[in-house]
């Protein structure tokens, strides 16, 4: 049997197989799209431009996306941060590979380092719990939908945000170390600096590190202490290191000065309970100062910032109808499709379930840690279906434990704890039991390396296309795009809708006014809109079917999609 200080090794590499076995898969099975840097999301395709432009010559604090949107360019949301490992692996291996194979190894690379890590630190919280490592790697592995977050050319920051949230997990269940608390603390400022997704998650991860203090006292306090520093100094760091060019933006949708001043605000709270911890020892007095400092904090920042409470409130309500409550990750759960919300929430409720069980079963209070941070998860899924991928994670612990019990019962036992333990199976058994809704005609070629391709083939020039076609062209093809799926970009998003949605005549006017040279229109475009996309008064209807007007220049053969047509003037 292997030592104790041997299992981490163990977890380690079971993790590291289980990534590696995966990625491979993964590869071969999407390598026509993969093998032409046709990634999987849109967001993933952009930060690939976003690390050529760096490469390139673009400014390290500079991440605007000079070819999208209204001149000069669109001022990105997003962090320097997370471009750091693919953009060292490709400018390593270029001379030895040439570009386009040292980008195809980065975005394989980079997502299963992610994904090693994740497995690893779902192991070590599972073991730290008495739950077993391997089983709950396992389970963390098939955990659907985080998984497709490690997928092959996920190199967007959503990966980086789930493995810095186990950081924190991690710490606020572990022993109350220093070193624990201020990789917590780093983690955190990491995770804000990256974006504000997990921001919630988060801000539970500092509350149960904040009240196991209030309970352990000076067990606690050296994980508490190394916590609060490590937040204020790594928020400090990254205000100067890693500032961007949109750092005056006045949203709070990012790492920019309004987010800034409110998070730093809000650590002043951790840093004086740990002052304050070396003072006073009481519970009772740690208990009161942290009903005075930490509301004091959070209001306070709040009050400073006061658009952080809704940090994408100021997107535009005509582009909020339209697109941004169609994108599927961003439908709360009970407005989703039944068969995305149960693929979405269903392996998040049975670890909830299992959590229950785990903490009345073991009466260790460390699984309230686990269990706040899922019920944060559904929360946020309730608002919007991506709280799922934190919530799917955090699951195989207590599921990990629920498997060990049961092998010790019967086989009628342990076949139903494996089911509900296996996440992969939870959108299988709901497509097959939901109805199939209306497919979109087309869309799959419509962003396909093949047509992108063609796009390329074309003099450069300014594209006016639908938006997730936008977002692949941005990164495929030398053209300026006028929409993509960023919620900055309301000027260009807004011309699209209306160019393609709005009477033909404004469409040549919009045309002329953003200076187009090519449309693309895919057959399915807009059907989410239902029949008000299909009026023949409307470009869409006329291109649907196959009327486009005189001044638009077919360019692409009969029955090929999409449409592409040149403007004429």
């Amino acid at each position: 049997m292997p030592s104790v200080h041997g299992r981490p090794t163990r977890d380690l590499g079971v993790a590291l197989l289980l990534a590696g076995l995966l990625t491979v898969a993964w590869s071969l099975q999407n390598w026509a799209n993969l093998s032409a840097l046709r990634l999987p999301d849109t967001d993933d395709v952009v930060r690939l431009q976003q690390i050529r432009d760096w490469l390139g010559g673009q400014a390290f604090g500079d991440l605007a996306q000079h070819r999208l949107g209204a001149a000069p360019g669109l001022e990105m949301h997003w962090s320097r941060l997370p471009d750091l490992v693919p953009a060292a692996l490709i400018a390593l291996l270029s001379p030895l590979l040439g570009a386009h194979a040292a980008e195809l190894v980065a975005v394989i690379v980079w997502p299963a380092l992610l994904f090693a890590a994740a497995l690893a630190l779902v192991a070590s919280l599972a073991r730290s719990l008495g739950a077993s490592g391997p089983l709950a790697t396992l389970i963390a592995a098939l955990a659907f939908p985080a998984t497709t977050l490690f997928m092959p050319g996920r190199i967007d920051h959503h990966g980086l945000q789930l493995v810095l949230l186990l950081v924190v997990a991690r710490a606020a269940v572990g022993q109350g170390r220093l070193g624990a608390g201020a990789g917590a603390g780093i983690a955190t400022a990491a995770s804000l600096t990256v974006g504000l997704e997990t921001a919630p998650l988060l801000g539970v991860g500092a509350a149960a590190i904040v009240l196991r203090w209030v309970r352990e006292g000076r067990n606690a306090q050296p994980r508490l202490a190394g916590y609060a520093v490590g937040l204020v100094l790594s928020l400090a760091a990254a205000s100067v290191l890693l500032r961007t060019s949109g750092w005056n933006w006045p949203g709070c949708d990012g790492f920019n000065y309004t987010f800034w001043r409110a998070a730093q605000l809000a650590t002043l709270a951790p840093l004086g309970l740990a002052v304050f911890g070396f003072v006073f020892e009481t519970p009772r007095h740690r208990g009161i100062a942290t009903l005075i400092l930490a509301p004091a904090g959070l209001f306070g920042a709040l009050a400073l910032s006061p658009g952080c409470v809704a940090p994408y409130g100021e997107v535009d309500p005509l582009l909020a109808q339209l697109w941004l409550a169609n994108v599927a990750e961003a439908q709360p759960l009970l407005g989703a499709p039944l068969v995305h919300a149960i693929g979405y929430a269903g392996l998040m409720l049975a670890g909830i379930a299992a959590g229950i069980w785990a903490l009345r079963r073991s009466r260790d209070d460390r699984w309230l840690v686990i269990l706040a941070l899922q019920l944060a998860a559904l929360a946020l899924t309730w608002i919007q279906l991506r709280g799922a991928y934190a919530g799917a994670l955090l699951a195989a612990p207590a599921l990990a434990m629920l498997i060990t019990v049961a092998r010790t019962r019967s086989v009628l036992a342990l076949v139903p704890a494996w089911l509900i333990s296996a996440g992969m199976l939870y959108p299988i058994v709901a497509g097959a039991l939901v109805p199939a809704g209306p497919e979109r005609a087309g869309g799959a070629d419509c962003t396909g390396p093949g047509t992108l391709a063609r796009l390329a083939a074309l003099p450069p020039g300014t594209l006016i296309a639908p938006i997730d076609l936008g977002a692949f062209a941005l990164a495929a093809t030398p053209h300026r795009v006028i929409a993509a799926p960023y919620h900055r970009n309301t000027a260009g998003n807004d011309a699209m809708y209306r160019f393609f949605l709005g009477p033909i005549d404004d469409a040549r006017r919009l045309a002329d006014t953003w200076h187009v040279n090519y449309v693309a229109y895919c057959p399915g475009d807009f059907a989410e809109l239902g029949t008000q996309a299909a009026s023949s008064a409307r470009l869409s209807g006329a291109l649907a079917v196959g009327k486009p007007p005189a001044w638009l220049r077919p360019i692409s053969p009969p029955g090929e999609v999409p449409m592409l047509f040149e403007v004429e003037r």
